[in-house]
């Protein structure tokens, strides 16, 4: 490569450069052309002196350039290519890619799959087989197989939302070369460690000392969202980096769950790996937050989602004791303030207030706590009671005024009299917290031995005491009880709020137990729209709601989700991806980075591994430029030869030049079917023939490989037509709609290729014409595999909607079940092609009414003039002459061809049949209606 980005497929064919000094002399002893002289036949012959005269030689400065056409030839017939794929090591064993396809893979996905894509190309090359090991699918085993399937795969591939760890890849790498060690393995790597990298890297170069594996990183590392903390005054989100160079700075943008954005905050990483950014919202906007991302970061990485554990609830504390200012520790309220601080909005009147139960229940709390406070019959018990059955949570704290109270807001009936060490219910010694119930909400904390009880106000022992009781002591005496009322919980902690009776308000645990319990009240703090989550404590696994995809979008949960167990911390894995989990009223949020994670770089020095960049950009055939050039020098040279030799003046060279440039640009101009003038009109004999026979079309884009798949797609399809129809097709045939009249064919399939130019506004013009006028066109995006919810749109999209932007189109909208295009003739769930995935969208149908509420199909009252998909229906009507399919499906077999066959007969009948075939699937109504 003598250190340029340049190869060349054939370099063999740059030895004939050697021969340019052969050459060089051959021209240059070769004489120029003889200059014709008049000869008068006898006047000059006698003034003619004989001398004998030697012919010059030819012009350096045309011998120059006749030499750089003979190099211009000789280096395009080498092949040359700018920025080519880094080569294959020469070898006869089979290729293995092993692909990183965790999140931090995804802002540079492209690449990677280029990249593997052309070291399966450059294997096939040379006959070797090839394979791809993602490494979320590490323990699964590899077959080698042909670069086609493999280049399939890779586009079949997507990011997952969380880091794999490699290591599941190791028993699989072993057992492929044990039975072929020749492999060449190469690795394309995501720069992070996270997943167990080194591990991986060290055992794979244990592996392959007789083949080094390639190693191939882009070098950069996406910043990524690492939790986030609900303060009292924003929320604070944490923000990692693997390398401290780079940006280091830029945007959040904070979402609902119906993704309006609800605020953005900047960030600036500096010279550190973290920081944090805060969005300095109201406490309610806050707890509408469902989604954080990082803009321009098209990663799961840069997405954290918040459920109801990350949302600040408003509670209300009332105490039932004096309160001394001098002495805040004997408050209750001051222990429980500062146990909810972190996480809740407090809500506390002081004292001065002659109801303070209605001044907090005003502010609309999503729970109240009250302490050692007596609440009887009255306007305050009543308003408490509809706060409970609204959907509020009350937590009662135990003291002397509820122990001696007639109360019934409290979960179990309580005996009067409390339970003191030393008094006549004395014990041996204070009682610790029995272990917690695996139904309770405190499931998973892990009770103290120094939190001990030393007195407690005790349950009356009813049969259903148990199924209430969410914490006991050792002795099985309960101390938190609960009861669901209407939609909403009433609690009881059976001891004091402060000190007096127990040292629990002085623990950890306390500030754990308050935050479960806060977390069962719901997001809103209006108890009038609020349910308690209380009722779903029951439920040992949560399902999948809505997860992230690799790109960090949210979407549809796949087939290969699994639920979680709920109240169980759960990491991020292919079984359970990152997402929403749960009911609608009681999400829980699984996120690809959790607070205290971080992004690690991947070390690779002193390992014996081939290290290599990603390539930066696609390579470039540079054989077309150089025979352009060779082509202009060769003109330019026949000119010079022709002055040179007397035969041109100067005014008859310009002439010449200016002619051979009108050739040359002219037949680049030609029509591929040039029309005739017959009876004053512009018909072609394959407009002639369009007329005579019904004939299927295609909209040529200019890229032969793409162009044969839609003509050979519509062959099949014609045949498939003429088999199963009465109709009997012609040969399809390509049409520019710029030039070509449409109104001969009934369906014009396009498909769209995203680097070809827009047409011109003339030929929107007739593009809009031909729709209007009865035709239909088929839009294929074939982007099924790269569309992504919610993203932004493919490239093959961004075309397709800058083309209908110039042309009049009805409003669309996604398939429905019941049009009549699904029953045409076959009755169809939907329209598939090549894939499978992508929305299939069409002219929107007027409201079903009542009398349509009930038939088996719709349609309006003429064809739909547009039909779009992405699935790409050609490439699986596709086939060779003996009727093999041309390309593998996605997810591929026989019966996904039939299912395209079928779709692509039924869209001719409906072009040519339009709603007559809904009134044969109505024909029941219809006589019904004629013999009343």
């Amino acid at each position: 490569m003598l250190g340029l980005p340049l190869a060349f497929a054939v370099p063999a064919v740059l030895g004939a450069l050697a021969l340019l000094p052969v050459l060089y002399l051959l021209l240059r002893v070769t004489p120029p052309r003889p200059q014709s002289i008049p000869f008068p036949p006898l006047r000059l012959i006698l003034d003619q002196r004989p001398r004998q005269e030697t012919p010059s030689r030819t012009p350096l400065w045309l011998l120059l350039l006749r030499l750089a056409v003979a190099a211009a030839i000789i280096l395009a017939m080498a092949g040359p290519i700018w920025n080519p794929p880094a080569a294959l090591r020469n070898g006869v064993g089979p290729l293995v890619i092993l692909l990183d396809d965790g999140f931090a893979a995804a802002p540079t996905w492209a690449r990677r799959i280029a990249a593997a894509g052309e070291r399966a190309a450059a294997a096939e090359r040379d006959g070797r087989p090839t394979a791809v090991v993602p490494m979320s699918e590490g323990a699964r085993a590899v077959q080698p197989g042909s670069a086609s399937q493999t280049i399939e795969r890779l586009r079949a591939l997507r990011p997952q939302p969380f880091e794999p760890d490699r290591m599941q890849a190791i028993p699989v790498i072993e057992h492929l070369l044990a039975t072929s060690p020749d492999a060449d393995l190469v690795w394309i790597a995501d720069g992070l460690e996270n997943g167990h990298a080194r591990n991986f890297a060290e055992r794979l170069a244990a592996l392959t000392t007789k083949h080094p594996a390639s190693v191939l990183s882009s070098g950069s590392t996406p910043d990524a969202l690492a939790g986030s903390d609900n303060r009292p005054d924003a929320l604070d989100i944490r923000l990692v980096r693997a390398n401290e160079t780079g940006p280091g700075s830029g945007r959040l943008h904070a979402f609902d769950m119906k993704g309006l954005a609800i605020g953005d905050a900047d960030f600036a990483f500096g010279t550190a790996r973290e920081t944090h950014a805060s969005l300095n919202l109201p406490v309610e906007l806050r707890n509408e937050i469902a989604r954080v991302a990082i803009e321009g970061e098209d990663s799961a990485g840069a997405v954290t989602l918040l459920d109801s554990r990350w949302k600040r609830r408003r509670v209300g504390l009332v105490s039932g004791t004096t309160a001394d200012v001098a002495q805040p520790l004997l408050s209750p309220t001051f222990y429980l303030a500062k146990a909810l601080a972190p996480f809740a909005d407090i809500r506390e009147i002081r004292s001065g207030s002659a109801d303070p139960i209605a001044a907090l229940l005003d502010e609309k709390p999503s729970v109240m706590m009250l302490a050692d406070l007596n609440v009887g019959p009255g306007i305050d018990h009543d308003r408490l009671a509809s706060f409970v059955e609204d959907g509020g949570v009350l937590v009662r704290f135990a003291g002397v005024r509820l122990a001696g109270a007639a109360d019934d807001l409290v979960p179990v009936a309580l005996r009067r009299g409390g339970r003191t060490f030393g008094g006549a219910l004395s014990w041996d010694q204070p009682k610790a917290l029995a272990a917690f119930d695996a139904k309770s909400p405190f499931a998973g904390l892990t009770p103290h031995e120094e939190v001990t009880v030393t007195r407690q106000v005790l349950a009356e022992p009813d049969p259903g005491l148990s199924d209430k009781t969410w914490a006991q002591l050792t002795d099985g005496t309960p101390l938190v009880t609960a009861e669901k009322r209407g939609k909403g919980l009433v609690i009881l902690f059976h001891v004091t709020a402060d000190t007096t009776w127990s040292n629990l308000p002085l623990s950890g645990l306390f500030v754990a137990m308050l935050r479960r319990i806060v977390d069962l009240s719901s997001t809103t703090a209006d108890p009038k729209t609020s349910r308690a989550a209380g009722a779903d404590q029951n439920a040992a696994t949560l399902a999948p709601t809505r997860i992230l995809d690799g790109f960090g979008t949210l979407g549809s949960p796949p087939a290969s989700a699994k639920p979680i167990a709920a109240g169980v911390p759960t990491p991020p894995s292919l079984d359970h991806p990152p997402g929403f989990y749960g009911p609608a009223d009681g999400l829980v949020a699984v996120n690809a980075l959790n607070a205290g994670d971080t992004l690690t770089p991947l070390d690779l020095s002193g390992l014996p591994l081939d290290r290599q960049a990603l390539a930066a950009s696609e390579p470039i055939d540079l054989r077309a430029a150089l025979v352009t050039l060779a082509l202009i020098a060769f003109l330019l040279d026949a000119l010079a030869t022709l002055w040179l030799s007397g035969g041109l003046r100067l005014r008859r060279t310009a002439a010449t030049a200016a002619a051979l440039l009108i050739v040359v640009g002219g037949l680049s101009a030609v029509p591929a079917r040039p029309a005739r003038a017959e009876d004053g009109l512009n018909v072609s004999k394959q407009d002639m023939q369009s007329a005579l026979s019904v004939r299927l079309a295609y909209v040529v884009s200019g890229n032969a490989s793409l162009d044969n798949t839609s003509h050979q797609g519509l062959v099949a399809l014609s045949h498939a037509l003429a088999d199963r129809t009465s109709l009997t097709p012609g040969d399809p045939i390509g049409v520019d709609p710029a030039r070509d009249e449409l109104a001969f064919y009934p369906l014009l399939y396009w498909p769209i290729l995203d680097t070809a130019p827009q047409p011109s506004s003339a030929a929107k013009a007739r593009i809009a014409a031909y729709m209007k006028q009865g035709g239909t066109i088929v839009f294929d995006t074939r982007d099924a595999l790269a569309q992504r919810p919610g993203g932004p749109p493919t490239p093959e999209g961004a075309w397709l909607r800058d083309l209908l932007s110039g042309v009049d189109v009805p409003e669309i909208e996604p398939l429905p079940a019941d049009h009549v295009v699904t029953r045409t003739f076959y009755i169809l769930a939907g329209f598939v092609g090549r894939y499978a995935t992508a929305q299939t969208w069409i002219e929107a149908l007027p409201p079903v009414s009542a009398t349509e509420a009930n038939r088996p199909a719709r349609a309006g009252d003429s064809v739909s003039p547009i039909v779009i998909t992405g699935n790409d229906l050609a490439g699986a009507w596709a086939a060779d002459a003996e009727g093999q399919p041309l390309f593998p499906l996605v997810p591929g077999g026989a019966r996904q061809r039939e299912l395209a066959l079928r779709g692509g007969v039924n869209l001719v009948m409906y072009t040519l049949t339009g709603n007559y075939k809904a009134d044969q699937v109505h024909v029941h109504d219809l006589l019904e209606r004629l013999a009343r």
